[in-house]
């Protein structure tokens, strides 16, 4: 599934992998400083998210991201600033600190609150696009991301079968790194292609390569022009990989060994894409080194500030609770 990108487009795709990468060290960074209650990394797909975030069209697409997709929000047109935000619970967070780490939401950008209800999102998503369709909003789509995990989930298996049956323009992209927290895709589904159920709703699924962002990017664009032109929903399956644990409450060394992640290092989508792009010509590795230090800079700058913020007051623990004013229920 090749696909022409432009220079600048390759040097975008780069930029948000490292911004990825940067932001979720930060993040382990700032729990282990006792900063911050809990992070959650996405160390192995920077190459899924900033593909899927390429293909999103700002200022008219939805996301219903999960709540490992810290690149994917960036890439979308999220606030850098509101990350760390959410990450320190500061009233300045969108959600007045109220969300746990990762949850993010931004309505002016299409972005969707995040659940941790597994798979919860995909009901969501498959209403937003039935108004969509419901309004005539032509070119105008719904990408919905989630774990594989999430496809032995009730809701995802009703939100597939909703979008299929009404012809919804939906994206649902399946970022498969093969555990489920600790449970292994081999516990979870005798078939481990994850694409090959969309032929059961009847419509397509397609795999990728979930360390090939262009591959990605490709994949996802195709879906979306698919959609737009009222052909109905695409599965995309982007198999990856999670290098680190669930969070930093867990140890993946409980239920995987140390070989088998160094084994799949080799399939790191960041050194990859960089090597890719030095050896076509369209970065040096001065400039990507250069890159990579001025990302480094903004994140701890950017970290520094958001720290200094203001805590939410005690008395508004009540707000933003109800539509209207109400107090405890005591």
């Amino acid at each position: 599934m090749a696909m022409e990108l432009t220079r600048d487009e390759l040097v975008t795709l780069m930029r948000n992998m490292l911004l990825q990468r940067a932001v979720d060290t930060r993040g382990f960074q700032l729990n282990r400083q006792g900063k911050i209650g809990i992070a959650m990394g996405s160390e192995g797909h920077e190459a899924v998210q900033a593909g899927a975030g390429l293909a999103f069209v700002r200022g008219k697409d939805l996301l219903y991201p999960y709540y490992r997709n810290t690149g994917i929000v960036l890439a979308c047109g999220f606030d850098l600033a509101d990350v760390f935000r959410s990450q320190f619970a500061r009233a300045t967070d969108t959600t007045g600190g109220r969300s746990i780490i990762n949850h993010v939401t931004a309505k002016s950008k299409g972005i969707a609150s995040i659940s941790s209800i597994i798979a919860s999102q995909c009901t969501h998503a498959v209403g937003a696009a039935f108004a969509l369709q419901h309004r005539r909003e032509t070119d105008r789509v719904v990408l919905c991301t989630f774990g594989e995990g999430a496809t032995s989930e009730g809701e995802w298996h009703e939100a597939v079968n909703f979008a299929a049956i009404h012809r919804l323009p939906v994206i649902f992209l399946c970022e498969n790194n093969q555990w489920a927290i600790s449970t292994h895709i081999s516990k979870q589904m005798h078939n481990p292609s994850v694409a090959e159920r969309a032929e059961g709703y009847g419509f397509e699924g397609i795999a990728v390569d979930g360390f090939d962002p262009v591959a990605v990017y490709a994949a996802v664009r195709t879906a979306r022009e698919k959609a737009v032109a009222g052909s109905g929903p695409t599965l995309v399956e982007a198999t990856c990989y999670r290098f680190l644990s669930h969070t930093t409450d867990d140890d993946e060394r409980t239920y995987r060994t140390r070989e088998e992640v160094a084994a799949q290092r080799a399939n790191d989508p960041v050194p990859r894409f960089e090597k890719r792009l030095i050896e076509q010509g369209v970065l040096t590795a001065d400039e990507i080194e250069t890159m990579r230090q001025d990302i480094t800079r903004i994140v701890n700058e950017t970290t520094d500030a958001v720290e200094s913020e203001p805590l939410p007051l005690p008395e508004s623990l009540y707000t933003n609770v109800y539509a209207g004013p109400a107090g405890p229920w005591c």
